[in-house]
């Protein structure tokens, strides 16, 4: 069928109705492509899975993107969204492991792959919070969806996203943490951020809790391995923080704010006062639950009684929850300011490659790698590496720099790492000491031979440090019910017997304690 512009008597339709056939065939055709377009995502979304993983994020990107620019009825939007965000989650869930132990700076293969999750996530929040208040009214295979679970899934997403930047020690993508706190202002404006939602885990707010106490808890300072433990219990004991809109709470101990206008994940009122408006949250009872659950594991309770995964029984387990009372309880603030700097500086990384430096400095064991210094403070360092190779690098490790105007080296502990792309890694150190004697930690478990550990003395250092501590690997020395026997070698070999008077820090890499003699001369 042909059709004209009436511009005389000849002519079929006049201008006015010919604009009303042409906007009938513009939505048919629209229609017809919109149909196109969601029969090939249902088509694909049947296929099974790929073989390798990664190999699923391009045509999700490709099908998610479609379905945001397609002109199909709402209800029919929903329903393929639905099924993208289970065939997204899946595939978040099956690469995630693949996040744990990796090194730092993530290779670009890597980071490729934590991209692509990430930007499926934050597209699949947008489009639910975009459509939540439209979408939500259709009724899907005859159900009214509630909204409280379109909101439940913008947060989800977008705390997953936040969690893949931890496991990938990367800052987060900007905007996220802005869209985090509009999704959970638009569920406590509509009264559901409270219900709990069918088929989910918790509320709207349960959520938006755990986000927050993940990001409390500087994840920066830990190792990807160590964040799942972190992101575990604060899924099974997030209830213990709690909103407070008392004025007089907002600076205590173990409180922290949200300025829910600024893309900022929450600080602590201890390092900064709240500002006007500012949505507040204490940590102080999960705080005290976290260290009455560490005193219970080292007085031998079992963790399924506390309710804890089996690895919070481990050193390096314990060491996660002793970091995390702290973190949410006492938070502190920075003692002293930084200077910006510019200067050179080499680091050693590693337990057994400082004792080895330290024992023989003319024998290094292990790469020495270049860094720049980028600010400093009497207490320590922030640095970007420059040059070497940074696989053994990890937040917790013990650590030697030397900078390009000092002969002497420092003890430090990394204390957090970064890393924005492939090339980029920077690190922030606290100084321990400027010596250290290397020693042998001759130790026993029961009836069991004595095994020896390098170990690592560092001095006195008054009023910081009033006994001397040892550096030790993770799970050697801790909790030892047996005789601890350093062996020094000098000019002769010095024998001491001593006993672990505190654990002071523990981390996956190293721990360290307090120690005296057993017996005084």
């Amino acid at each position: 069928m042909r059709f004209f512009t009436a511009t005389g008597a000849s002519g079929l339709y006049n201008s006015g109705q010919f604009k009303i056939v042409r906007k009938m065939l513009d939505q048919n055709q629209a229609e017809e492509l919109a149909s196109i377009d969601l029969k090939a995502t249902l088509d694909w979304l049947a296929t099974a899975p790929a073989i390798q993983t990664a190999d699923e994020l391009p045509p999700l990107h490709s099908h998610l993107s479609a379905l945001r620019d397609t002109k199909a009825a709402a209800h029919q939007q929903h329903e393929v969204l639905d099924q993208l965000y289970a065939r997204i989650h899946g595939v978040v869930q099956r690469l995630l492991p693949e996040l744990k132990g990796v090194s730092l700076p993530l290779s670009r293969r890597t980071r490729h792959t934590v991209r692509g999750m990430q930007d499926l996530l934050l597209m699949v929040a947008e489009f639910y919070l975009r459509a939540l208040g439209t979408l939500d009214q259709h009724l899907i295979k005859g159900l009214r969806r509630p909204p409280e679970l379109t909101l439940w899934r913008v947060l989800d997403a977008l705390r997953s996203h936040l969690l893949i930047s931890n496991y990938a020690a990367a800052p987060a993508t900007p905007g996220v943490w802005l869209l985090l706190h509009q999704a959970y202002q638009t569920g406590v404006a509509s009264e559901i951020s409270s219900i709990h939602v069918r088929g989910a885990e918790g509320t709207v707010e349960d959520v938006y809790l755990q986000t927050l106490l993940l990001s409390c808890a500087q994840p920066a300072s830990f190792t990807s391995r160590e964040i799942d433990l972190v992101f575990e219990y604060t899924q099974r004991f997030g209830g213990h923080a709690k909103f407070f809109t008392d004025g007089t709470l907002s600076c205590a101990d173990g409180s922290f704010w949200i300025d829910p206008g600024r893309d900022a994940p929450p600080t602590a009122s201890s390092r900064r006062p709240p500002p006007e408006g500012a949505l507040c949250f204490t940590c102080e009872e999960l705080s005290q639950l976290a260290s009455e659950q560490l005193a219970a594991l080292e007085a031998d309770a079992a963790p399924a009684q506390l309710d804890l995964p089996d690895s919070a029984n481990t050193p390096g387990g314990r060491g996660v929850i002793r970091r995390l009372a702290h973190y949410w309880g006492s938070p502190g603030k920075r003692r002293f300011p930084r200077r910006r700097q510019n200067y050179r500086a080499v680091l050693c990384v590693g337990l057994p490659a400082l004792w080895q430096l330290f024992h023989d400095d003319e024998t290094q064991a292990g790469e020495i790698t270049s860094w720049m210094v980028t600010n400093e403070s009497p207490d320590g360092y922030a640095l970007m590496h420059v040059s070497g190779k940074t696989a053994r690098i990890a937040a917790g490790d013990i650590v030697a720099i030397r900078t390009e105007s000092a002969s002497d080296w420092q003890i430090c502990i990394a204390r957090w790492a970064l890393s924005e792309n492939p090339e980029h890694l920077e690190l922030g150190l606290q100084i321990l000491a400027t010596k250290a004697t290397p020693a042998l930690l001759a130790s026993r478990s029961g009836e069991s031979e004595y095994q020896q550990h390098p170990v690592l003395i560092l001095p006195i250092l008054p009023p910081i440090r009033l006994s001397e501590i040892i550096i030790a690997p993770c799970g050697t020395a801790s909790g030892s019910k047996s005789d601890l026997i350093l062996l020094i070698e000098k000019s002769n070999i010095e024998v001491r017997e001593i006993l672990a008077q505190a654990l002071q820090e523990q981390t996956a890499s190293i721990e360290v304690i307090a120690i005296e003699n057993r017996y005084e001369e």
